[in-house]
């Protein structure tokens, strides 16, 4: 802990970032910057504070959290340099949502159900939020299409169930994915090899299938990918070592000298 006054320490941060952006006397890159060359680095930042968590790093997640929030500033600078908005109004704004979206904490109401009831309740509310202010009140309204493309497909698949625009049961959606591969098979062989963006589309297809699959298994699509991607860091790792260890060049290996140390990291780890 650090014992420095919240207000105080932001009021800081605040100041720093008008000083980055001063027209004389700020920094050259920083007084370039823009909502849109800003935007990616807001989201390395978010995946920088995942990676923190996942490594229960406590003095990485400050640093990471520190960035993180230090993007928030700098938005909300660019919006009030635009006569949009301030930081203060973006705390207010959130501050207010948050105790209309916990009626049962700020309003009085009876607390209903456990944590998934409650969560369902918040999307039920976010729902009625949108039909009330969103020019777009459609099912799929206010997804943000810049979300990581299999989380995205989870979302609209579940966005669409809600009205009834869905399967009734997991293994039909199993049907599902094994059509859409029939189909992509069937590109494949039409194209006999020659490039074709009718296979990339086919490919879409199972891809989003497979998100829709997992939703009704009860998976988040995106952690199980993560999940299979750091288990094959994993596994490639261990066979670097294993090759190493035994004198041997990965790029020269034969398949079966390749199966034979998968097999092996396998059993390792």
């Amino acid at each position: 802990m650090s014992g420095a006054d919240p207000a105080e320490a932001l009021t800081a941060l605040l100041e720093l970032m008008a000083r980055l952006r001063d027209p004389e006397q700020g920094c050259p890159w920083d007084r370039a910057q823009n909502f849109e060359t800003i935007a990616p680095y807001t989201i390395e930042e978010a995946y920088e504070v995942r990676d923190a968590i996942e490594r229960a790093d406590a003095g990485q997640l400050r640093d990471e959290l520190g960035d993180l929030l230090f993007q928030v500033v700098f938005h909300a600078r660019l919006a009030e340099e635009r006569g949009w908005f301030d930081f203060a109004a973006v705390a207010a704004s959130i501050h207010a949502k948050l105790v209309r979206r916990h009626p049962h904490v700020f309003g009085g109401a009876p607390l209903q159900g456990d944590a998934a009831q409650q969560s369902r309740a918040w999307e039920e509310h976010k729902a009625r939020e949108r039909a009330q202010s969103a020019p777009d009140t459609g099912a799929l309204a206010d997804l943000p299409r810049s979300l990581p493309a299999l989380m995205r497909a989870a979302k609209l698949g579940r966005r669409a169930a809600r009205v009834g625009f869905d399967w009734e049961r997991a293994d039909q959606v199993r049907e599902k994915v094994r059509e859409e591969l029939q189909e992509l098979d069937a590109a494949i062989a039409a194209a006999r090899g020659a490039p074709d963006p009718h296979i990339a589309e086919e490919l879409g297809d199972v891809l989003f299938a497979l998100a829709n699959w997992s939703v009704h298994l009860a998976i988040d699509p995106e952690e199980a990918l993560r999940a299979a991607n750091a288990k094959f860091e994993r596994r490639f790792r261990c066979m670097e070592r294993l090759a190493a260890e035994r004198g041997a060049s990965l790029t020269v290996l034969t398949a079966a000298e390749w199966d034979t140390l998968w097999c092996e990291a396998k059993r390792r780890t």
